[in-house]
């Protein structure tokens, strides 16, 4: 018994070896990680497990129930012989991995195999086989894995069945008897064992394969981190130059090189000597990944390098795109074609997808910045012909009644005009000049208002430094004039405070008019508001241009109430945007 034992353990561990080859086939790793296969692969894993099987049978050994003697396997045995085999193992993993069909499957071809074979105890072998496949089927868990304790005990089990139906059905039942005696125990243990093992081996390359993908997530993750800061400022010879930095160092390739769709951006590793920045694409291969979009993989004999004796063996080339548009490519260079693995194709193919998402982001990106610089002009040129026409207003009525005050109010217009010039050329000025340029434009509206508008100020000079959006402060002091002297004979007051409150410096420009009705306030800041005059501007352009410069928090504040003045607010941060201390 012992050296049976022994025997049927050395035979398991070639059929070990067998199934750990078996472990590398792709059908085999899609029944591990899929609870539900299709017909296809069913079909498939039912002919590998029937064939290792069948395996099972042949490294076994045949026992004489008459001489108890041991003999090789052969294709027709003798009535009294029957076999001491691993065969379960095969059917036991069908059905654990794949389920009733797959173990069902796997034990018929096996059984029918080992029918042909003849031998006394050729039907229930057969018969066990089949139901081996079925009780591993119900023994299977989906979307866990068993431990390996477990298996050897569906094993063993298995195996414990088979000598009962030969118990029961192979006749006469004294030579089944002497051989469940002499094969019961060793078969048991062996194939129990040899199912744990198989197992095991399932597992470690389950384990393997999660491990190489969590390591090639994680140096993903790694190299976007990195690369992220770069390539969002745009593809250039720069930002070119340390991703591929990044990548060489990440990678450990003998080179990498981004290009655009003319010239080579940037060469790190060997052959850097010949393949220059800002010189010119010259292999065809380059000239159609940029044409096609598509990745190519090449050798030393289609890279078709012009320099003789190039160090660079192989080269993964993926495109690099933006909008659908291929702008240029991605080059991962290996010292030949057998470096490179399926693994670092996919990592490549992955990382040209990042890079291109990065370049696309900053393309988006810049879009956006010109498209606010551009809104924020327009909404500054809106504002202009709104103070010039109430300006020209006031110096014609004093041409004729005060020459020389109606001259000193246009060399202020054309001072304020020249700010005003100035500031639609600048994304930010001081508050200082703005407030400079407020009070030009209250001296030609005081000129206007005669004893009926007073104006007050009060001013923390240290924070005139901080930086404003230009023509901010007008429009809302133009709103405080025009409500401060509309229904108001005498004693119209516009009051300018400007203060720092912690982090935060806080305008405020407050009136003693007829305020402004609830309806209206609730629409202030929120859609264009039509003034007395019509004009559709005024504090909807003001809003706007603060809280794209400086965000949502920057925007304006307004509490007014009919018959008790207007108070409008401004909140601006120090520190943030364009503003400094």
């Amino acid at each position: 018994m012992i050296d049976l034992l022994i025997t049927m353990l050395e035979r398991i561990g070639i059929l070990v070896a067998v199934a750990f080859v078996l472990t590398r086939f792709r059908f085999f790793q899609d029944m591990i990680h899929q609870d539900q296969l299709n017909n296809r692969k069913q079909f498939t894993a039912i002919l590998f497990f029937g064939l290792f099987g069948i395996m099972g049978t042949y490294y076994g050994v045949a026992l004489n129930t008459g001489t108890l003697l041991f003999n090789s396997v052969t294709m027709d045995l003798a009535a009294e012989e029957a076999i001491a085999n691993s065969r379960v193992i095969g059917v036991v993993i069908a059905g654990l991995l794949g389920g009733y069909r797959v173990g069902i499957g796997a034990g018929l071809i096996a059984g029918i195999h080992r029918l042909t074979l003849g031998g006394f105890t050729a039907i229930s072998c057969s018969l066990a086989s089949v139901i081996a496949g079925a009780m591993a089927g119900y023994f299977r868990k989906k979307g866990k894995y068993l431990k390996l304790p477990t298996a050897f005990l569906i094993g063993a089990l298995a195996e414990s069945v088979q000598m009962l139906i030969i118990l029961i059905l192979s006749k006469p039942f004294e030579m089944a008897w002497t051989l469940v005696q002499i094969i019961g125990i060793p078969m048991i243990l062996a194939n129990g064992l040899g199912t744990a093992i198989f197992l095991l081996i399932v597992q470690n390359v389950v384990k393997e394969k999660e491990n190489a993908s969590a390591e090639q997530a994680q140096k993903t993750l790694r190299i976007a981190e990195q690369t992220i800061g770069y390539l969002r400022q745009g593809m250039t010879n720069q930002s070119a130059l340390a991703v591929c930095s990044i990548l060489y160092k990440e990678i450990n390739p003998s080179a990498v090189a981004i290009t655009d769709k003319e010239l080579i951006l940037a060469h790190v590793g060997l052959a850097s000597d010949h393949h220059v920045a800002n010189t010119p694409i010259r292999t065809k291969l380059t000239k159609e990944v940029i044409q096609h979009g598509k990745l190519v993989v090449a050798n030393d004999e289609t890279i078709h390098c012009s320099v003789e004796g190039c160090p660079l063996g192989a080269v993964v080339m993926a495109p690099l795109k933006s909008r659908n548009e291929v702008i240029g490519t991605l080059k991962v260079y290996f010292q030949s074609e057998k470096h490179i693995t399926n693994v670092n194709l996919e990592l490549i193919s992955g990382l040209s997808s990042l890079l291109s998402t990065q370049v696309e982001l900053a393309d988006t990106e810049k879009a956006y910045q010109l498209a606010k610089e551009a809104e924020i002009k327009a909404l500054q040129a809106q504002i202009s012909p709104h103070f010039l026409f109430n300006s020209l207003n006031i110096i014609v009525s004093l041409i004729r009644t005060d020459p020389k005050k109606a001259r000193k109010l246009l060399m202020s217009l054309s001072h304020f005009f020249r700010q005003n010039l100035a500031g639609t050329t600048a994304e930010i000025v001081s508050l200082r000049q703005e407030l400079e340029h407020v009070k030009a434009y209250l001296e030609i509206e005081s000129s206007r208002f005669v004893d009926k508008l007073h104006v007050t100020y009060d001013i923390d000079e240290s924070v005139l430094d901080n930086n404003i959006p230009p023509l901010a402060l007008q429009p809302l002091v133009e709103n405080a004039v025009k409500h401060g002297i509309k229904e108001m004979e005498k004693d119209a007051l516009v009051h300018i405070s400007i203060k720092r409150e912690k982090d935060r410096i806080v305008i405020i420009v407050e009136d003693n008019g007829v305020g402004i009705k609830e309806s209206k306030l609730k629409n202030l800041g929120e859609t264009q508001l039509e003034s007395e005059t019509g004009t559709g501007i005024g504090l909807y352009n003001v809003n706007r241009r603060l809280t794209m410069t400086f965000g949502l928090r920057a925007g304006i504040q307004i509490d007014s109430k009919p018959g008790h003045g207007t108070r409008i607010s401004l909140n601006l941060p120090i520190g943030m945007g364009g503003m400094n201390e």
